[in-house]
């Protein structure tokens, strides 16, 4: 069996997959989104920037892939009534979903635990946590009548081990941890699995801000891990369920 981390797939692996990722104008989405792309997956396309979204969308065209969604959400107002709505959306143009990616996060400010605000640390789980709760709750029906789907929340070294200063995006990522363990345990005999991705030290923006006297060039790219992402998204995984896979192993 192919390890995650020098995970190969066909050309055509994710072909008729229809893939939701949150943040995808950016980053790792963005790298995912036309990863998923070329292996043959029809995108949706969440995220706040829309010139952002358009820039994915317009790549993905260059390289030949199946026109893509593009659905605006601001992960930080939206509500639960917000996710209901745009998943019926979803389901009225697809009718179904193989895989969701919640990669969308934001980092907040570091800073001893006794500086957290009130308001920083309701806006960082509300974007890194009850997002994904609400969309996760709303996506369920349409996710519960496909044979095998994957659902693949993004988490953190410091979302299993808490660390000074990371205060409010640590305890954001123990809980997405938590809720991925609570659904794979509680649909583990449907047809939905669900797992955690650790991306480790990526060149990515967010990166920058945490560490910014850090060289980017020593950091892998989001292209270097996407193996592993492509590893969830596809059917080689579906009997993965409940577990969190690091792209860069210590």
């Amino acid at each position: 069996m192919q390890s995650h981390l020098q995970y190969t797939s066909t050309k055509n692996a994710l072909q008729n997959k229809t893939i939701i990722i949150t943040g995808a104008g950016d980053g790792i989405g963005r790298k995912a989104a036309i990863t998923f792309a070329k292996h043959g997956a029809e995108l949706i396309l969440l995220g706040k920037t829309v010139s952002k979204l358009e820039s994915t969308y317009d790549e993905i065209i260059n390289n030949g892939g199946v026109t893509p969604s593009i659905v605006p959400i601001d992960f930080k107002g939206a509500t639960s009534k917000h996710y209901q709505d745009m998943v019926a959306s979803i389901e009225g143009q697809y009718k179904k979903i193989d895989v969701v990616l919640f990669n969308a996060s934001i980092l907040g400010n570091l800073c001893p635990f006794h500086e957290i605000t009130e308001s920083e640390f309701m806006e960082v789980n509300q974007v890194n946590l009850n997002s994904q709760f609400f969309m996760t709750q709303a996506l369920l029906p349409i996710l519960k009548q496909n044979k095998s789907a994957s659902v693949i929340y993004t988490t953190s070294s410091v979302g299993r081990a808490g660390r000074a200063y990371w205060g409010t995006y640590s305890i954001s990522k123990f809980a997405t941890e938590g809720m991925m363990q609570v659904l794979a345990d509680e649909y583990k005999s449907s047809g939905i699995r669900f797992n955690c991705i650790n991306p480790g030290a990526t060149r990515t923006t967010m990166r920058a801000k945490a560490f910014p006297g850090e060289r980017p060039d020593s950091l892998k790219t989001p292209e270097d891990i996407m193996p592993t992402y492509l590893y969830l998204a596809s059917d080689d995984s579906k009997h993965v369920n409940g577990q969190s896979l690091d792209c860069q192993p210590k």
